[in-house]
């Protein structure tokens, strides 16, 4: 045995690779490809596979403890087993999503276990190196981040050879470790499917499918300190400006389009009233007629506290916050009702509950303060404050948009939120506090009187209107999910989703979006009018028609959650109702043609 394989004879240069041989490193890095299909039934020559097991073997490791096995399988009964085991878990995953998730899945090719010649169990031994490895005292996980080197060393020594590699996560990880036959102290940290396949495909997969995209390294690389972006030798990104010249007007080729054909479907021209309309400025958001299908949707809930309940605005404690939010994470509140009715995912994005939270499946944690000042003594937030939440507001728009979602949907959470919510669209629109202030919760006259003034008061102070920065009349008198929305919205329309918005939190916040960009509105459907008069306010400054008018004013996201289906319902007509010609149904009007229209 070969106890010292390393060859430690000669100091290694120091010098750059020469130009060829780092296009080669990079060349492999980028074409690496996480492979599920198009694997050959050839047989991996054992040298070569023996060579990709040498570069996973050279990965680094905490206190070179090598914590590593490579276990591989070729036996085809038990990769049949094992594919059994994965199938199942798949569709226990399955099970869990909405439908349009689900079926998203079912059309993805998760794993090749049986098509591919070789298995490779890549494990981790986080007892090697005794008790007292150099590096791990302090961070016991760094044996598991040591073998996860080794798998990316054998995936990109893979690529290099011709070979694919497939990483396989559909397992649970005991029970593939008894089909197995491993010690109960070693842990499985890959499960890879290598064999050479028929083509590498131009991207990744789940990427081609939509159903993910790759964050911009711009976003991913932090100067100094956690939140300045910015590439080495760049300025700092400013997330907000960045995001703004990003957003484009509406399309107006692909609106003529989206008319023309409309005029085309068998049906009378206008007979779907404002659903035909709507269909058209998607057209126009999207850049193409028939625009993509609005799902999967994910509804992303902000909660924040306002210090201005100090002023007796509601009865409720302030506690519900938090309490509310729990209630959504356990799946008890109306906003999961009415989300698992129409297929809908729901994250819910604390940017400043007053309490801590513990956490949760489906809890984003984002808190920029825990909860506002009182509007009424002072500024609500700081600028920097107003600005982080609306820069976490575009980020999970990104973050959700990127993990596949293809409708936005607005929600909230915050006792006093529409107190704030008054303010902003007395601020933004020039109405005054009386017209614009509602009952909220369900509060009697006298708290609404109240109310009211301590709007006008805030207003007063800040003086406002009459502030042209939005970001300022954020910081006077929103809230941080207030703020945190109308970054929600900007990032929305910078990707070209479709955000559809609840109520009159989402309304005022809104109008700051529209004052930050224009142009924003064009990814704005206003999925209902809410009880609130500061909402009917909000809309019609910001030109929406509302599509359901239930007298709502719960919140949460659940009027624009009711108001899905329709906006999905419109652009399904543009992509499935057929046209005068290809039905034979003859038009009003002789000669009448369709054009092909295809995605």
């Amino acid at each position: 045995m070969n106890w010292a394989s390393d060859d430690m004879s000669g100091d290694v240069s120091s010098a750059p690779w020469d130009e060829a041989e780092r296009e080669a490193v990079y060349r492999v890095i980028t074409e690496r490809r996480d492979m599920r299909e198009g694997f050959l039934p050839d047989p991996v020559d054992d040298a070569v596979l023996t060579r990709v097991l040498e570069a996973a073997h050279r990965a680094p490791s905490v206190g070179l403890t090598q914590p590593w096995d490579f276990l591989i399988v070729r036996d085809e009964a038990k990769r049949r087993r094992i594919r059994d085991l994965a199938e199942r878990q798949r569709a226990v995953y399955a099970a869990s999503l909405p439908p349009a998730r689900a079926a998203g899945l079912d059309r993805l090719k998760v794993e090749a276990i049986r098509e591919a010649p070789v298995n490779i169990v890549v494990t981790c031994d986080p007892t090697r190196g005794g008790r007292n490895p150099l590096g791990r005292h302090v961070q016991p996980r760094t044996a598991h981040y040591s073998v996860a080197c080794a798998v990316e060393n054998l995936w990109l020594a893979a690529r290099a050879e011709g070979l694919g590699a497939g990483w396989v996560s559909f397992f649970d990880e005991r029970e593939l470790a008894a089909e197995l036959g491993l010690p109960a102290h070693i842990e499985i940290i890959a499960y890879l499917c290598v064999g050479r396949v028929a083509a590498f495909p131009p991207a990744p997969l789940l990427a081609l499918t939509g159903w993910a995209r790759r964050r911009p390294l711009a976003w991913a690389v932090h100067d100094e300190e956690y939140g300045r972006r910015a590439l080495p030798g760049e300025d700092i990104v400013n997330p907000i400006e960045q995001t703004v010249a990003a957003i484009r007007p509406l399309d107006e080729a692909a609106m003529r389009d989206a008319r023309d054909h409309q005029a085309r479907l068998t049906k009378p021209p206008g007979s779907l009233g404002v659903l035909e309309e709507l269909s058209v400025r998607l057209c126009g958001l999207a850049g193409r007629c028939p625009p993509p299908l609005p799902e999967p949707a994910s509804v992303a809930v902000f909660a924040a506290d306002h210090g201005v309940h100090a002023q007796g605005v509601t009865p409720w404690p302030q506690e519900v916050t938090a309490q509310m939010v729990a209630n959504f994470l356990a799946g008890g509140a109306v906003v999961n009702a009415f989300a698992a009715q129409v297929g809908a995912e729901v994250s819910v994005v604390d940017v400043g509950v007053a309490a801590d939270l513990d956490p949760a499946p489906g809890l984003l944690p984002r808190k920029i303060a825990p909860g506002t000042a009182d509007m009424t003594r002072g500024p609500a937030m700081t600028m920097d404050e107003a600005r982080r939440a609306v820069e976490t507001g575009i980020e999970v728009a990104r973050d959700l948009v990127s993990s596949g979602a293809r409708c936005l949907v607005t929600g909230d959470m915050g006792i006093a939120n529409t107190t704030a919510s008054a303010a902003l669209v007395a601020a933004f629109t020039g109405l005054p506090p009386e017209q614009v202030t509602g009952r909220g919760t369900g509060i009697d006259d006298a708290t609404h009187a109240h109310k009211i003034e301590i709007v006008r008061a805030a207003l007063d102070r800040h003086g406002l209107p009459g502030r042209a920065d939005p970001l300022e009349v954020l910081a006077a008198v929103g809230g941080l999910e207030h703020a945190a929305i109308a970054g929600f919205v900007l990032g929305g329309a910078a990707l070209r989703v479709p955000v559809v918005l609840d109520g009159v939190i989402a309304g005022s916040a809104a109008l700051a979006a529209a004052a930050l960009c224009p142009d924003a509105l064009g990814a704005c459907v206003a999925g209902h009018r809410s009880a609130e008069p500061g909402h009917t306010a909000a809309i019609a400054a910001l030109g929406l028609r509302p599509l359901v008018d239930l007298e709502l004013r719960l919140g949460e996201g659940t009027g624009a959650l009711l108001a899905l289906p329709l906006v999905q319902g419109a652009v399904r007509v543009l992509h499935e109702v057929a046209t005068f010609d290809s039905a034979g149904v003859s038009g009003k009007d002789a000669g009448r043609r369709n054009d092909a229209i295809t995605e």
